[in-house]
């Protein structure tokens, strides 16, 4: 029922703010396990053995659509799959490290957020890597997980991290992952295709509504990502800030798009951004509700 939708949406998100990511037995860290076993077992540079090994990881989670998971333990399973207040802390730990002038310390903890080579950049990259990371992945650990949680339940939110999760570990352009990883790859650009519609204009509607939808239309089509470089665009131009430039990662360098309208970004637009993932959760589920609220007064149920 959609009441129990609803229900779980908003106690998972209140569960993730109020108690965060595990720190013991998080399911995250047993699903690595099990990727890097099908890994070693499947990797060969072929697209079909990355084929199978997506299907073997993913299929099994289907199997849970037989049977008849309460709601309540759907709740559960929508907690520890969203990420929100985990991103949030680590972003705020980069911005509190820049606060106190410990650009050494902001290095660190950035590294822990982004792939790119952190050991080297200035003040300047070291907020845009860290806000770039704020934005892209409040749709994946928040907002991705959520949509899929609506349409399909908590196996449908599953399937959906372990896509996120594989992309981030074979999603790879390098000789290694190129042709293991295309099918994980674009099968997480499928997946977070309307996700990331969703999610552009989640941001956009918070702040500046015609610059965020430009920037994510213009400049987001000049990203690699089909759906991370709209969401980064629209945040950035609902925030009023530019991001993008110079990045390194292990084995090539790159000039990223600039992303967004307005000036350069201060330590304080971290804070800014964690604020348009957490807002716009509350958002979404407000709309959920509002949502459901609307079809009992259109089956004439008084409330």
């Amino acid at each position: 029922m959609f009441w129990q939708v609803c229900a779980a949406l908003v106690i998972a998100l209140t569960l993730d703010k109020l108690l965060g990511e595990p720190k013991r037995f998080h399911p995250l860290i047993g699903l690595g396990n099990v990727i890097s076993f099908i890994e070693k077992k499947y990797y060969a540079k072929r697209r079909i053995n990355g084929v199978v090994a997506v299907v073997l990881l993913s299929l099994p989670v289907t199997l849970l659509y037989w049977v008849n998971i309460p709601w309540w333990l759907q709740a559960v399973v929508l907690y520890f799959v969203i990420g929100g207040r985990s991103l949030g802390e680590h972003g705020r730990a980069v911005a509190d490290a820049l606060r106190q002038n410990d650009l050494s310390l902001a290095r660190e903890r950035v590294g822990y957020i982004v792939s790119r080579r952190t050991e080297n950049l200035d003040e300047s990259q070291v907020i845009n890597a860290t806000i770039e990371s704020m934005l892209e992945n409040g749709n994946d650990a928040v907002f991705g997980a959520l949509f899929w949680f609506i349409v399909g339940g908590a196996p449908a939110a599953i399937i959906y991290r372990i896509a996120n999760t594989l992309d981030a570990r074979w999603g790879y352009k390098n000789d290694k992952y190129f042709l293991f990883g295309w099918f994980a790859a674009n099968w997480d650009d499928w997946l977070n295709y309307i996700p990331a519609r969703l999610c552009v204009l989640t941001y956009a509607i918070q702040g500046n509504v015609a610059d965020a939808l430009t920037c994510a239309r213009v400049q987001g089509a000049q990203c690699a990502s089909p759906n991370g470089g709209p969401v980064m665009a629209s945040g950035a131009g609902s925030l009023g800030i530019t991001i993008g430039g110079a990045a390194e990662y292990d084995g090539y360098k790159c000039d990223k798009p600039l992303l967004g309208k307005g000036p350069k970004p201060d330590w304080n637009s971290i804070n800014n951004a964690i604020q348009l993932v957490d807002r716009g959760a509350i958002l979404w589920a407000v709309c959920l509700g509002i949502v459901y609220f609307s079809l009992l007064l259109s089956q004439g149920i008084s409330l």
